[in-house]
Formats: structure tokens, C-alpha cells, sequence
């Protein structure tokens, strides 16, 4: 979110009203960024050039808050081809919050120069929340691709905080929700090669989300890293401000590090806060950066003014869409947090009707002018919407939103960095965890181990159990004959009870002549080749219609037939 430079004399007035934009300052919208337009190489001395065609093993993507962006003057990365790129490598631009974690790689035990982290080049401003964080979903996108393109073994991290950790989540969204073409090919980066996702303050949390989404241990470690982030299994309270933006991360999933201090109201805002939120959609579709400098104007009024219009006229036309909305129970301050979400699409019904008033009737058909009926169980609703729905609005505001959040040297904002609490086992701030984790898949990287990822471990095991499968069909037919020999002896009727599954009992329709045994009958051929059978694999069920499963190998097969001739005590069956 990023709020960091603000003026801190600010009144407490001015203070409480600007924290409601800022809490909403990082959310999604419709606003579409143009794409970034790549220029070719500058000839301009101020500007130094290096190239995606020097490959690493593992790259991490880095992307800052509010003003936390490479500017003009530093060396770009570009294209083989000459093209820049929006972004500097890590030794060219500094971040004083996100260095901590992605240049930890370079300290630990991995192989020279085969690391970098690069930061993305966006507006990283308020002016047009939706415009800067868009334009960072892209600029981040383009980069991995450009990467790639010439080092199509690289592996990627996705590092964001604040105003960059909503950029973070949604390219990484994007990047695991994929679906290949025909071709097996992605249009961004091909999943497997994001080996990690770390969001500081991460604004699309959901209510009760520990910090792995997706990982087999949520609350304690993502996958395939064994080391613990914390104890217990609690969660921060409350749920991020931007709940449009929320959502899984598909083939990513146990792959993320999504975190959250308690108090900060960017990813802790208490629920039961629709006023709050509300102002905070509001706040993503003004000029925060205008209202934070100037305050109240003439310009920034009316920029507020057409902003609370547009909402205020998508309201009353969402209402008149839907005939029946006076039997719903939405409420019309339901409907102004809906249509104030920046992506909303006007036309897009999603209010049910409620159960009947009385039980038996039905929803009034559209043309009906018997609305007035519905009156005072609407004003009833409308009422206590608004109180269930504002429960905790007035204890935030009054518990200085601003100074909780971002106040200098205490906004919880900040924690990602002071975090660590030995005694209640967690003995790493959330940065230095995350730097840990980045190490460690570097090192996997270095030493080419596969992706510890769900995808992939399932793949490895399908292959191996049709490889196995394949082996056992190939030789199924050889051991099967070994079973028949025997048939010379005389005609002794084995009792299913003690046969081996793998061995099928031959039962002679009559006790024909020992000279006759030998002929090649009908039973006989079929022992031969029918009993073609698979390896039982752990824990999967077998399908039905499918062969039957061994459970002996070649060698105890052909032992058990041998054994089933010695005499035992099966009664003999004599000639009906």
C-alpha cells in the first residue's frame, strides 16, 4: 500500500479521512493499463544497458511500494535485441524494504553469479492506483517472457510489498491460473517455472487464510521448505482491504507466502466495516496523491465530485435492473460498495431474491406496482444492514486508522521487518524468513532439483507406475505358460481357498484319461493367455473392468503352481 511519505502534521481529522483512501488505494479495478512500450537502445550517456542474455538459475522479481521504483539514469535490462526493459538489476537500483530479501540468495551457500533479482519499473504512485498497478502486472509479465526467451531454464521469485505486493498477487494469479494451448505452450511463463511467490502485507487475504495458501501446512511452511515460520495455527484477524482481488493461485499454489501483521489494516481490516470499505473504493478512484498534497480543492472536489456521481449514478441503474430488488435482501448500501468496486460491469445481476415475506408468495413479476408492500420490510433491512454491516467502523476510526497502519516507527505496516518473537516460536521476522526460503530454492536450483511442487511430484509418480505397468504387460505371457505343465497329473480339483489370486485354478469338466490330458483344450489355451495382469500401486484403487492385479511375481507364480500339485487336503471330486 505504501502511504510511507505522507505529511505527518497532519490533523487527525485529515488523518483519519486520508487512511480510508489509503486502505483502499490498493485495489483491483477496470482501469486498463496500456502496455509497456518497449523503446530501443538509448544512446544517451546517462543510461547504462544490460542484457536478458546473460542466464541465471534463478531470477527474483522485484516489486516495491509507493514511490519504490527504478527511475531514469539507471541501467536497464534489455532484450538481446537492444529493446529496454522496465527494469534495473538489483545492483543498480536499491530498495530499502525489499533488498533484505531478495539479495539474501547471495549469501548463502550457492554457486557464484547465478543469481539476480531485478525491481520493475512502474508508476508506483496513487494518482491512478488501478493505472500504476496494472502497469506493473504487465511490466512484470514482460519481463519473465523477455527472460525466458533466452534463458528458458531460468527459475523466477515474485517479491512484492505494499503497493507492490497487489501487483505481486495478481501476477501471480495470472501466471498460475494459466491454461496451456494445444501446444502445451503458457502465454506468460509456464507455472512450473515460478518456484516462489512472497507478498508483504497482501491486501487480497482472505479471513482466516494462514500465510501458505495451498500448502499442505498453511500456517507453518510452504511446500518442500521444512523450515517452520511459526507455531500454532491462528490466524491474523480480519481480511484484506481489497477483497476484489482475492482468489487462488492455481499451479501456484503451496508455492506462495502470503503476509499479514496484526493491525495492519491493509490485510487485517476487522470485518463488519462497510462504511470503511465503501470509502476505500472511493479512495482507489481519485487522485489520492493530488488529495494528499493539496487536500480539498476545486480540483480535487471535483474530482471527488464525478467520482461519488459515477457511483452514485451506477447505483440507481443496478437497483433498476432488478424488478424484484425490493424483495432481495441486498441493501442499497450493498449495492454502493458493489458498484464503487472498480471492476464492476453494469448490467451483471447477482442479487437474489429473498424467501417469500408470508411463506407462500411468490416474487412479484416486473410491471407489478405493488412495491409499496415490500416497504417497511425494506426499511426494517436496510436498518439493520447497515448497524450488522458496521459493527467495528466506529471503533477502527476511532483507533487512528492512519497511525495504526503507517504511523512512522509503529504502523504495523512496517512489522515485516521487526516481526520475529523467539519465545512464542517464531524466531525470524517474516523478511528474513522470506530471504531464507528464496536461499533454498536457489540452492535447488544450482543443483538442478526438480520443482518441489504437487504438479510435479504427481507426474513423477504417474510415470513411474505406467512404467512399471508397461514392464509387467510385456512379460505377462512368459510365466503364465509355467502353470500349464503340470497338467499330466491326475486329476486333482484345487480348492480356491488356498490358490494364489495370480494363479487361475483349472477345474476339468469330467475326470477325462490320463492319456488325454495333454491335449491342448480350450481351458488350457485360455490359461496361457488370459491372465495378463498389472502391479498393485499404493494407495490407488483399481478400476473396474480393468486386469486383474498381480500380487506375485514371476517366480512366486511359477513356486505357487508347483506348490498347488503337492497333495493336500482338497477331497477329490469322482466322475458325476
Amino acid at each position: 500500500m505504501g502511504i510511507e511519505y505522507m505529511n505527518v502534521g497532519k490533523s487527525k481529522r485529515a488523518r483519519v479521512a486520508l487512511s480510508a483512501f489509503a486502505i483502499g488505494a490498493l485495489g483491483a479495478g477496470v482501469v486498463v493499463a496500456a502496455p509497456w512500450s518497449t523503446s530501443t537502445t538509448s544512446t544517451e550517456a546517462s543510461i547504462e544497458l544490460v542484457s536478458t542474455a546473460t542466464c541465471y538459475d534463478m531470477v527474483s522479481i522485484a516489486i516495491g511500494g509507493r514511490g519504490d521504483t527504478p527511475r531514469e539514469g539507471v541501467k536497464w535490462l534489455t532484450t538481446p535485441d537492444g529493446e529496454r526493459l522496465p527494469a534495473a538489476m538489483s545492483g543498480d537500483y536499491s530498495s530499502d524494504w525489499i533488498d533484505q530479501v531478495v539479495r539474501a540468495p547471495n549469501n548463502g551457500n550457492v554457486v557464484p553469479d547465478s543469481y539476480a533479482a531485478v525491481y520493475v519499473e512502474y508508476p508506483a504512485d496513487m494518482a491512478s492506483y488501478e493505472n500504476a498497478v496494472q502497469t506493473g502486472v504487465t511490466n512484470s509479465q514482460t519481463i519473465m517472457k523477455s527472460i525466458t526467451a533466452s534463458c528458458p531454464k531460468t527459475r523466477f521469485a515474485i517479491v512484492g510489498y505494499s503497493e507492490g505486493a497487489d501487483v505481486a498477487r495478481r501476477t501471480a494469479m495470472e501466471v498460475g491460473n494459466q491454461v496451456a494451448d494445444a501446444d502445451g505452450q503458457y502465454g506468460i511463463v509456464d507455472p512450473s517455472q515460478v518456484v516462489g511467490v512472497v507478498i508483504l502485507a497482501d491486501a487480497g487475504r482472505v479471513a482466516g487464510e494462514g500465510p501458505f495458501p495451498g500448502a499442505d501446512n498453511p500456517f507453518g511452511n510452504p511446500d518442500g521448505f521444512d523450515t517452520k515460520y511459526q507455531n500454532g495455527s491462528s490466524a491474523v484477524s480480519g481480511q484484506g482491504a481489497l477483497p476484489g482481488t482475492s482468489g487462488g493461485f492455481g499451479a501456484l499454489d503451496g508455492r506462495v507466502a502470503s503476509f499479514c501483521s496484526e493491525g495492519d489494516l491493509t490485510c487485517a481490516l476487522p470485518e463488519n466495516t462497510s462504511l470503511l470499505h465503501l470509502a476505500a473504493n472511493l479512495g482507489r478512484q481519485v487522485n489520492a496523491d493530488a488529495l494528499e498534497k493539496d487536500n480539498l480543492t476545486p480540483a480535487t472536489g471535483a474530482d471527488l465530485a464525478l467520482a461519488l456521481g459515477r457511483i452514485a449514478v451506477n447505483a440507481f441503474n443496478d437497483i433498476a435492473s432488478q424488478p424484484n430488488w425490493m424483495q432481495s435482501d441486498e441493501t442499497f448500501l450493498d449495492v454502493l460498495i458493489k458498484v464503487s468496486e472498480p471492476n464492476y460491469k453494469p448490467g451483471t445481476v447477482t442479487t437474489p431474491v429473498s424467501a417469500e415475506v408470508d411463506g407462500e408468495q411468490e416474487p412479484i413479476e416486473t410491471g407489478q406496482m405493488v412495491d409499496m408492500v415490500y416497504l417497511p420490510q425494506k426499511i426494517f433491512r436496510e436498518i439493520t444492514g447497515f448497524l450488522s454491516s458496521n459493527q467495528n467502523t466506529v471503533a477502527v476510526v476511532m483507533n487512528d486508522p492512519y497511525g495504526l497502519t503507517l504511523g512512522p516507527g509503529s504502523g504495523h505496516h512496517f512489522d515485516y521487518w521487526r516481526d520475529a518473537d523467539v519465545a512464542n516460536g517464531k524466531p525470524l521476522t517474516s523478511a528474513q524468513y522470506a530471504g531464507a526460503w528464496l536461499t533454498e530454492l536457489l540452492e535447488e536450483a544450482n543443483k538442478g532439483e526438480p520443482v518441489k511442487t504437487k504438479e510435479v511430484q504427481e507426474k513423477a509418480g504417474r510415470a513411474a507406475v505406467q512404467a512399471i505397468t508397461a514392464s509387467v504387460t510385456t512379460t505377462s505371457a512368459t510365466p503364465t505358460a509355467t502353470t500349464t505343465a503340470p497338467v499330466t497329473s491326475s486329476p486333482v480339483t484345487t480348492s480356491p481357498v488356498t490358490t494364489s489370486p495370480v494363479v487361475t485354478p483349472v477345474l476339468p469338466a469330467a475326470p477325462a484319461p490320463a492319456t488325454e490330458a495333454p491335449a491342448t483344450e480350450a481351458p488350457a489355451t485360455e490359461t496361457v493367455t488370459t491372465p495378463e495382469c498389472t502391479i498393485p500401486v499404493e494407495g490407488e484403487t483399481p478400476v473396474e473392468g480393468a486386469p486383474p492385479v498381480c500380487v506375485t511375481t514371476t517366480e512366486t507364480a511359477a513356486a505357487t503352481a508347483s506348490e498347488t500339485v503337492v497333495p493336500t487336503t482338497t477331497e477329490v471330486v469322482p466322475a458325476g
